[in-house]
């Protein structure tokens, strides 16, 4: 039911300049939704002005000031430890099951953190969707970060039909699982038993039949004896470039590295880079991380003969 209002009908073609001279003095009321009404526009005003009649109009629905927050599937993580705010967050949002604060940054081999759960089910595990996938993600037991899907659709549009593809962070596979779509085969590894439980669980979760789970340390992969892969991953962005030798022995000449790192100045990671390959090398800015910190990613062609 809606409220009656004074407002101004105006033709359709004048609309946008009168509301912009009506908010300038004031006099348009934000309270309320300008609505088509045959050829013109009524624009609802403050008080009766020439020429306004009564018309009834519907509210705008009152703006709720939520705290800061990102969302993975129907988990989302506040910057701050305000429960009260959490309960906000978590009835503005249908889709929300838990409101958690995270106790500690990502730390140890493993890259999880400790959560307090400030609202909600008491709960950390969740289900991410991410076009046309779905992962099961523990934020206490694996990393995931939902602001790289589109990072990750990047990848699989550069990518060719039957690539070999090495995920040597995988966690529960987000990158690995998407590429697989174009890819002849990808290796996941991850060094995390509890990620890689889970990246077992996406695989069949999402039907994917040429992604292959393995639990080992990144370093450790050229041991393997994996014949060379066309395209490598490398997302752990606190320690990937002490890996790019390791990465650069299992590319092929001619091969893609993606090497996300965390930066403070553009091209810090090049000495690393320059060490492995004289290859072309694009770097590009992904997302702010933090003040003075972002995270970069290096498109590095490897070329065996220029070591």
């Amino acid at each position: 039911m809606g409220e009656e209002q004074w407002c101004l009908a105006v033709p359709r073609r004048e609309a946008e300049g009168t509301r912009r001279r009506l908010l300038e003095e004031g006099l348009l009321d934000r309270r309320f939704r300008p609505r088509p009404e045959g050829d013109a526009i009524l624009l609802p005003v403050t008080e009766e002005v020439p020429g306004a009649i009564r018309c009834e109009f519907e509210g705008v629905p009152e703006r709720i000031d939520l705290p800061r927050h990102e969302l993975v599937g129907g988990i989302a993580i506040m910057q701050e430890n305000d429960p009260e705010g959490a309960e906000r967050l978590l009835a503005s949002r249908p889709s929300l099951h838990t409101v958690l604060f995270p106790e500690t940054a990502v730390e140890g081999e493993y890259r999880t953190r400790r959560f307090a759960v400030l609202a909600g089910a008491p709960t950390t595990r969740t289900r991410v969707t991410e076009y046309g996938h779905s992962f099961d993600v523990d934020l206490t037991h694996a990393y995931f970060s939902a602001r790289l899907s589109t990072e990750r659709q990047r990848v699989l549009g550069a990518m060719g039909e039957g690539e070999r593809v090495l995920d040597m962070f995988a966690g529960v596979g987000p990158f690995a699982i998407t590429l697989a779509g174009k890819a002849g085969l990808v290796v996941a590894a991850d060094l995390n038993p509890a990620a890689v439980h889970l990246l077992v669980e996406n695989i069949a979760l999402n039907r994917t039949g040429n992604v292959i789970p393995v639990l080992a340390d990144a370093g450790h992969l050229p041991r393997l004896g994996f014949p060379l892969f066309d395209r490598i991953v490398m997302n752990l962005p606190l320690a990937a470039p002490e890996y790019l030798p390791a990465a650069a022995a299992l590319c092929r000449d001619g091969g893609t590295i993606h090497l996300y790192a965390l930066e403070e100045e553009e091209g810090e990671c090049l000495p690393r880079v320059r060490a492995v390959t004289g290859g072309e090398v694009i770097e590009r800015q992904v997302r702010t991380y933090s003040p003075g910190k972002w995270h970069a990613v290096y498109d590095i062609t490897v070329e065996k003969g220029a070591e």
